[in-house]
This record gives structure tokens, C-alpha cells and sequence, in this order.
């Protein structure tokens, strides 16, 4: 009988809880399940899951397959019409190990209306199977309703996990060798929010690197720029092991545009906030996430978009032409038209380049601490891919020279 397998797609909160659905399979010895862990964000990914399911089922015909994630969460049904789908599963059923072994028959749904939800659980894991650095989820769901954006209704209202569950579950997981970790959420800059005294990421964070002397390195996932508290920028200056990098949601660099976004920043907070954390860390290094070709933007809004990564002083550019999104406002303002949104993509994908090109020609024979992944390729502190010329086990951290650089990876030699 063929060996189960999950397919997941999306986030790296779906692959943090992909692992959770892994333990759950291989504790029940499971056979022949096809498990497939959707994304929502846009259109694109719905129809890409749809694509994922009708592939599986020609290649496992007498596999189980299961379909669960944010688009599932959803619209569960247009799911569970689909003839390879045997069952649905919601993005809290999908961690309960009873439904993996339920004797379930074609178009069964278990989907919860996840609006509902208050408080969240912790779910420990041992080790992460198929990655170096460990996920870690400290949130989930997002309080907040950016017309582009369809996850909250996925995801339900921000829950935090309490900080002592998290303690634990790091101690545990560097007790089995992993020596970096990535906070991941859906909206982790409102950490804490929701507990009755309430907290911020910040204050977890520093919690996090008192209580836990064995962890050596750690990352945070995306971040509002509205909501970075002052405990996170003190620990900016204080722990060198909160890595030297950072990932804003930014979006957009024209205020007009940020409010018909409902974003709670304007360009301004995006450059200030940089600056201010650069005085405190000066090595520190700003990614972020644009959206080109949002609906009624002008050139000259696209413009003010291009002029924040150098105000701002932004290297790693995750940019997306605007993708309209059903259920949410945003599809009923006017839109810009594709070849547009496609052509401004291109030319802010080009100036990420340039800035990223500009930051590794300033590296060169520098050295850089790299946790060592697959295939001889790591990241640098500030996040940085490296490939390195010597074999080198994974899972170690190495004091590397960089010698070159090909404008999207670095190359590096282990110093002696």
C-alpha cells in the first residue's frame, strides 16, 4: 500500500501545521492518504489547489484524498463537489488527529465557522522533518480587513499562544538540533493583543531569549509596520541573536492608496520606523511585501511606490501585481488594467534587484556567520542566501568569507 503524503501550498504557517498533520499520520501508521493543505490569498492559489487535486488523483486513483487550508475553510463545498475529494477538512479540524482516522465517504465536510473561535492551543512538535530552521506559531488569524485580503475569513480573529507553551516548545526543539527558529503567524505584530493582561510580540521576544539560552538564532515572519511596539525594538539593540533582519508588510508607498487598502501606515511611519531602527541596529537589513497595480493607481502613485524603497532603504522586495480576490472590496474598485499591473511588477521587481545587487557588491569579503541547509546553501544573519564551495553538513553554523555573488545568491569559502 502506497505511504501517505501531505501536498502543501501557501504559507509558512500551512507548513508549520502540515507537520503537525504529519505527526498525526505517521502516530496513526496510515496508508494511501492524500492530504492536501490549500492557500486562498488569490484566485490563482484556489485554482492551483483545484489543479493539485485533479493531478493526485490521476496519479493515487485508489488514494484518499483530503483537502483542508484556507480555501477549504472558505468554501468548503465547491470542494467537496469535486469527484477526487473524499473529505473536507477545516483549518481547526485539520489539527485534530480523529479525523485523519474516521471511516469518511465521498463529500463529507467538517468545516467550523472559525469566526467563532477564542483562544488557541499549542501543538508541540519534536522536530521539524523537512527543514533546518524550525517554525514556530506564536499567532493566528488577523483582526484587521484589508480590502485585498480574504485570510481573516480563513483564518478567524487573532489568538495568541501563551509565551510558557512556546518557552517549552523551543527548549524542546534545540534539544534535537535545531539552532534557528522563525516566529510565523497570520498577523504576529499583534501578539498578545487578545490575552486578558495583554502583552506584545516584543515582550514575548525578549521572554523568549532570556528564558531559552540554548537558542542561538531567531527570525520573525512578516510585520505591520503600524504595530511594531518599543519592546521589539529594544531587543533589536540588546540580543544579537534576534537575527539583523526584518519583513514589513508594506504594500504600497502612496498614502492614497494605503487607506483605499485599509493598511493602518502611511509611506512616512515605513521610512521613520526604518530609520529609527537602524540607530539602534546599523547593520540591520528591511524586506518587504508590494502590491503593483493595485486598483486606482495612477503612475504617479506607482511612482511614490518605487521612491520608499530607497527612502526606506528596502533590499529584499517580495512583489506581487494586484490579483482580484472574490469577497473581497477591493474587486469592486476600479481595476488597473493587467498587462499594466504585469508591467510595473517588472519594473519594481528591477529596482529590488538593483538594491539587493548594490547590498551584496557591499559584502564582498566580508565574513557572515550561515546556518547551513540543503545542497550546501544557507542564509547569513541578515538573510542572505549563500552557496558555499565546501561540503558542509546542514543543520551547522559556519564563519564563512563571501567571495562572489551572481546578484541573487552569494558565494562563500569556510574560513579556517
Amino acid at each position: 500500500m502506497n505511504k501517505s503524503e501531505i501536498i502543501t501550498l501557501g504559507c509558512r504557517l500551512n507548513k508549520f501545521e502540515s507537520e503537525i498533520i504529519n505527526g498525526h499520520v505517521e502516530a496513526a501508521d496510515l496508508k494511501n492518504i492524500y492530504i492536501v493543505n490549500t492557500c486562498a490569498v488569490t484566485c490563482e492559489a484556489v485554482r492551483q489547489a483545484r489543479q493539485e487535486i485533479r493531478s493526485l488523483r490521476r496519479k493515487r486513483p485508489d488514494g484518499k484524498i483530503i483537502v483542508t487550508g484556507c480555501a477549504a475553510q472558505i468554501d468548503p463545498n465547491s470542494f467537496s463537489v469535486m469527484p477526487e475529494v473524499d473529505l473536507v477538512l477545516g483549518n481547526e479540524e485539520k489539527l485534530n488527529a480523529e479525523n485523519y482516522i474516521l471511516d469518511t465517504k465521498q463529500d463529507q465536510v467538517f468545516v467550523s465557522d472559525i469566526m467563532k473561535s477564542r483562544g488557541i492551543s499549542g501543538h508541540p512538535i519534536n522536530r521539524f522533518r523537512s527543514r533546518t530552521r524550525a517554525l514556530i506559531q506564536v499567532q493566528q488569524g488577523c483582526d484587521h480587513r484589508c480590502t485585498f485580503c480574504i485570510i481573516p475569513f480563513g483564518r478567524g480573529n487573532s489568538r495568541s499562544i501563551p509565551p510558557d507553551f512556546l518557552i517549552d516548545q523551543i527548549r524542546n526543539l534545540t534539544k534535537n538540533g535545531h539552532k534557528e527558529f522563525v516566529l510565523t503567524g497570520v498577523d504576529i505584530s499583534s501578539y498578545g493583543h487578545d490575552f486578558v493582561e495583554k502583552s506584545t510580540l516584543g515582550k514575548m521576544v525578549c521572554c523568549l531569549l532570556d528564558q531559552v539560552p540554548t537558542l542561538e538564532r531567531l527570525r520573525l515572519s512578516s510585520l505591520d509596520p503600524a504595530v511594531i511596539d518599543e519592546a521589539l525594538i529594544s531587543a533589536l539593540a540588546e540580543y544579537p541573536r534576534l537575527m539583523p533582519h526584518l519583513h514589513l508588510s508594506v504594500q504600497s508607498g502612496n498614502d492614497i492608496i494605503l487607506k483605499r487598502m485599509k493598511r493602518r501606515h502611511n509611506r512616512r511611519n515605513v521610512a521613520d520606523l526604518c530609520d529609527r531602527i537602524r540607530r539602534v541596529r546599523p547593520d540591520i537589513v528591511f524586506g518587504a511585501d508590494l502590491i503593483a497595480g493595485f486598483p486606482t493607481e495612477t503612475e504617479e502613485m506607482f511612482q511614490d511606490t518605487l521612491k520608499l524603497v530607497d527612502e526606506a532603504g528596502l533590499t529584499y522586495l517580495h512583489v506581487f501585481p494586484y490579483s482580484p480576490r472574490d469577497g473581497t472590496p477591493a474587486v469592486s474598485m476600479p481595476q488597473v488594467p493587467i498587462g499594466l499591473r504585469k508591467e510595473r511588477s517588472k519594473r519594481l521587481r528591477e529596482k529590488g534587484d538593483l538594491a539587493k545587487t548594490i547590498y551584496f557588491d557591499q559584502l564582498l569579503g566580508s565574513k557572515a556567520i550561515v546556518l547551513i541547509e540543503e545542497k550546501g546553501r544557507g542564509y547569513t544573519e541578515h538573510y542572505a542566501p549563500v552557496q558555499i564551495s565546501q561540503k558542509l553538513e546542514s543543520g551547522y553554523i559556519h564563519r564563512l568569507r563571501i567571495t562572489g555573488h551572481n546578484n541573487q545568491i552569494l558565494s562563500a569559502e569556510l574560513l579556517p
